[in-house]
């Protein structure tokens, strides 16, 4: 801009003002070159709305880096945990209403080997979320006292329904479930044209053993999911504000029996 003041003989001083107010640049593109100004108003606009937009990226990522600055470490720290908690158990949620749906597949080769796939993909879920929870729970063990005081109560509470013994029972079962069924479909899998085609005899009886063990998996998971869900609801009548942090409403279908 200095050398276009410089080249057509205008006031030194505007280049001054674009320097200090970019906003102003049109104005003075316009007047330096009325016909051809609006190619470099183009070439303008294009470049300050590319540096606007980054601009404001880089103003969300801080406000979203420093959004807890303002509050003290140990509420930091638990608000960090309560969030990861969060994201997990919603993530673990809606994997187990595709594996509900996905819990009557169809004995076809495809089909086991993608259940079988998700399966492996639901426990990396599942060991992410006991992570979480078990570094909510010692946290809150450890800084009880802290919390309370500062009137940080539900903190206290995702504590309490995650070690209480109907909780935890549906976790231990939930993982002999995915270890039964993921056991029979792998064997389905290995010997399917044995079961199938051949119907091999010695294969047949190996299969039934695999299925009487999956079916109790599956019957006991379902009764001790109630337990989970009866003791969930009442939970959440005394404590609505830890809603959130807890298995989402839909996680209440009883998982079907494949096979049949």
């Amino acid at each position: 801009m200095f050398y276009e003041c410089h080249k057509r003989s205008l006031p030194k001083w505007w280049a001054a003002v674009v320097l200090a107010a970019p906003v102003t640049t049109p104005y003075f593109i316009f007047k330096s070159r009325k016909r051809s100004g609006v190619i470099l108003f183009m070439i303008f606009m294009t470049t300050f709305s590319a540096v606007t937009a980054s601009e404001l990226y880089i103003y969300f990522q801080m406000k979203e880096k420093f959004k807890y600055a303002h509050l003290p470490p140990l509420t930091r720290q638990v608000v960090r945990f309560s969030e990861t908690l969060k994201n997990t158990t919603h993530r673990l949620d809606k994997a187990l209403i595709t594996l509900e749906r996905m819990s009557k597949v169809e004995s076809r080769i495809k089909e086991l080997e993608r259940t079988i796939d998700f399966i492996a993909e639901l426990r990396i879920m599942i060991s992410q979320n006991h992570a979480a929870i078990k570094r909510m729970v010692k946290f809150t063990s450890d800084y009880k006292s802290y919390f309370v005081k500062k009137d940080l109560n539900w903190v206290y509470h995702i504590q309490l329904f995650y070690t209480n013994r109907n909780v935890i029972q549906h976790y231990k079962s939930l993982d002999a479930y995915l270890n039964n069924f993921n056991a029979l479909l792998k064997f389905t899998f290995k010997n399917f044209d044995n079961i199938t085609k051949v119907k091999d005899a010695e294969t047949l009886n190996n299969y039934d053993e695999y299925y009487l063990r999956y079916r109790r998996a599956v019957d006991s998971h379902n009764r001790l999911n109630v337990k989970r869900i009866e003791f969930q609801n009442e939970f959440l009548l005394k404590y609505p504000d830890i809603k959130p942090y807890l298995p989402g409403k839909r996680q209440t279908e009883t998982f079907l029996l494949w096979g049949e």
